[in-house]
């Protein structure tokens, strides 16, 4: 009997306080969405929508069904809570009010 390639990854969420890393084994083939279920971190986070949220392999996003490498972290990524512009906006609005 053959035996089947196993890639290890690591499962990666992030929360202002803490993080959840998980090392998980799974069979060769294996997608990111089977790596988030095999890692237990939505048992633990229940919260977490996969079909809102977005994942991705060392900080660029990917599809639930794209395929892991040996080695591979799978990044969840919270929603943003402030949209940037506009965040920055504020900032140089603030900054340009002290420049008086």
């Amino acid at each position: 009997m053959a035996e089947v390639a196993m890639l290890k990854v690591q499962v990666c969420y992030a929360l202002p306080d803490r993080a959840f890393i998980a090392d998980v084994s799974l069979p060769a083939g294996a997608t990111l969405r089977q790596a988030v279920d095999a890692s237990g971190l939505l048992q633990q986070h229940p919260d977490i929508d996969l079909d809102q949220q977005r994942l991705g392999i060392y900080g660029k996003v990917k599809t639930s069904d794209a395929m892991l490498r040996d080695g591979d972290r799978v990044e969840v990524y919270r929603p943003l809570q402030a949209d940037p512009m506009e965040t920055r906006r504020r900032r140089a609005k603030h900054k340009a009010g002290e420049g008086r």
